[in-house]
Order: C-alpha cells, then sequence, then structure tokens
C-alpha cells in the first residue's frame, strides 16, 4: 500500500502558527513514509473564506519547502461528487431531511431539560427522523445521517491512543447538507479522502472529535477508513486553540526557518540550522524514527 497523506487547510486567512504545525507534521508523516503528500483546499463553507487567501496559503506552504506531490483540489469544485454521495446514502435509508431550524432544536432540548455546553453543538434530539413522522408538512431544511442506535466508534489514535465516542448519545444525527444549501464538512471530507485515496490523515488535535462521525461515514458509504493521528495544538493567549478567530496572527515567512523551527518544536523535533531543505531532512529522519513506536495504550481497567 502506498501511503498517501493530506494538507487540508480552510481558506479563511492566511496561515498561522498552529495551522503550519499541522502542515509540516502531515508531511512529514508522508515522507517518513516514503509516501505521497497532497494539498486540499477545503473551501467548502463559502461565506468564510477570504478571497484569495487559498492562494496565500499555497505560496506560504511554498516557502516552507512543502510541496503538494499531485495538484492541488478545491472542495467548491467537487459539489456533484458530495451529491452522489448523499444520493447513496438516501437511497439506502440512512439519510433523512430535516425541517428543525437552531431555535426549534434548542427549544426541543430544553423541553426535555437538556442544555448545551459551552463550545459544543447541541446534539440533535430527533424530531424529524422517519419513525417519529418525518417532516410532517413542513419544508426540509437540511439532510442529516441516521445515526444506528448503537454508534459507538472505537478508533487507536496514533499519537493520542485509543479513542472511543458514542456518536448516537454525544451527537446525533448529524448534519450532511445544511439549510444554506452548502455541503458539510463531514461528508466532504469523508468523500474527497476517499476520493484521493488518503491512506494516513494527519490534523490537529481540535478535530480528534470529528474522527468518529466520519467513520460512520465511511462506513454507511462503503468507503475504507484511514489511520488518524492527532498532533498538538498551539494556545493562544486565553489557553484556548489559536485560531484566525482567536486573535492568531499570519506566519512572518521573512524567515521561513525560523517559523519551521517554533513548528517543529511542538511536535518535539530538534532545532535546525542552515537552510529550509536541510532542517526538513533532518526532521524526516527524526520523524521516521519514531513512528513505529505504538500509540499510548489504553489504561487498566479499574477494579471492582
Amino acid at each position: 500500500m502506498v501511503y498517501r497523506g493530506r494538507f487540508a487547510p480552510s481558506p479563511t486567512g492566511p496561515l498561522h502558527a498552529g495551522s503550519l504545525v499541522a502542515a509540516l507534521a502531515s508531511w512529514l508523516d508522508a515522507q517518513a513514509h516514503d509516501g505521497v503528500w497532497l494539498v486540499r483546499i477545503e473551501d467548502v463553507d463559502t461565506p468564510r473564506c477570504v478571497p484569495g487567501a487559498d492562494r496565500l496559503i499555497l505560496e506560504q506552504l511554498v516557502a516552507c519547502g512543502l510541496h503538494s506531490d499531485e495538484p492541488v483540489v478545491w472542495q467548491s469544485q467537487r459539489g456533484t461528487l458530495y451529491q452522489a454521495a448523499l444520493d447513496r446514502l438516501i437511497a439506502s435509508g440512512q439519510a433523512y431531511p430535516c425541517a428543525c431550524s437552531r431555535k426549534d432544536i434548542e427549544a426541543a432540548l430544553q423541553a426535555q431539560g437538556l442544555t448545551r455546553e459551552r463550545h459544543h453543538a447541541a446534539v440533535y434530539p430527533g424530531t424529524c427522523r422517519p419513525e417519529r413522522g418525518g417532516l410532517r408538512g413542513r419544508a426540509a431544511r437540511a439532510w442529516r445521517l441516521l445515526v444506528p442506535a448503537h454508534s459507538t466508534v472505537d478508533w487507536t489514535d496514533q499519537q493520542l491512543g485509543p479513542q472511543t465516542q458514542d456518536v448516537a448519545a454525544e451527537v446525533g444525527d448529524f448534519v450532511l447538507k445544511r439549510a444554506d444549501g452548502l455541503w458539510a464538512y463531514q461528508l466532504a471530507v469523508v468523500v474527497d479522502d476517499a476520493d484521493q485515496g488518503i491512506t494516513h490523515v494527519v490534523r490537529g488535535a481540535d478535530l480528534t472529535d470529528n474522527t468518529p462521525r466520519q467513520i460512520l461515514l465511511q462506513r454507511a458509504l462503503g468507503l475504507p477508513t484511514p489511520a488518524y493521528r492527532h498532533t498538538p495544538l498551539v494556545l493562544g493567549a486565553n489557553g484556548e486553540k489559536l485560531s484566525k478567530q482567536n486573535g492568531a496572527l499570519a506566519l512572518d515567512l521573512a524567515e521561513p526557518l525560523a517559523a519551521l523551527n517554533r513548528a517543529a518544536a511542538m511536535l518535539g523535533l530538534p532545532p535546525a540550522a542552515g537552510g529550509v531543505a536541510d532542517a526538513l531532512a533532518g526532521w524526516t529522519r527524526a520523524w521516521a524514527s519514531t513512528i513505529s513506536a505504538p500509540p499510548p495504550a489504553a489504561p487498566p481497567a479499574s477494579k471492582p
């Protein structure tokens, strides 16, 4: 099997320190496996995309010596593939239309005495599920995956070790196509990873929670599941993930090696001097020496 990895930034602004960590980690993992590294622009959420940010991101990657091994693809040009996947799910009874607005969902949860945790999306209460009457004469707004009642997903993250999530209890039936007609991230990324033959996904730890949903979708569509590795996050001054919404500054690439050294340090790699190419080669050797190590083991079960 040929290793195929990818870096998939959203063009909501230029790369910052946190996104460079994810880019470098995914590139090093591909290089250490003698694999292929791809760049995919995840611009499916078009209202949040900044004009020109995609080209700037590609220029930043090149300045850091990170070149895609195949032509870059844009999600905004791949709607036909996403529609075909949704049609398959509808035909197999695994997707259904939903008429609920966010206010409807919040009201339904409040009626059940449930509250939404900060920074977490509300668990969909299943209002429009087919067995509960479906749309009941209302207009469809979105399409959701019909998550099975027994939907606990277990997987082993190559960085974090054993992981588990009960998707039905913690997420509910999640959106595949949004009320505004845009494709949801979960469906787009699953279709793209399969279409591009991605075997390994290396990305930031903030996306760990997405993995069980994506595995469920892969199973529903009969697609292979890649290996996953979630890397440490760069945090802002407030202790939260560094992001464009959290005051992250664009990378200063007047000295690309300095930016790369800071990213490498987050990955536990030694500082490098000289040129970018030599630094990347040295880090690739260092990364290769660690990838054969097993991920952390699950904690032992407590005795009764």
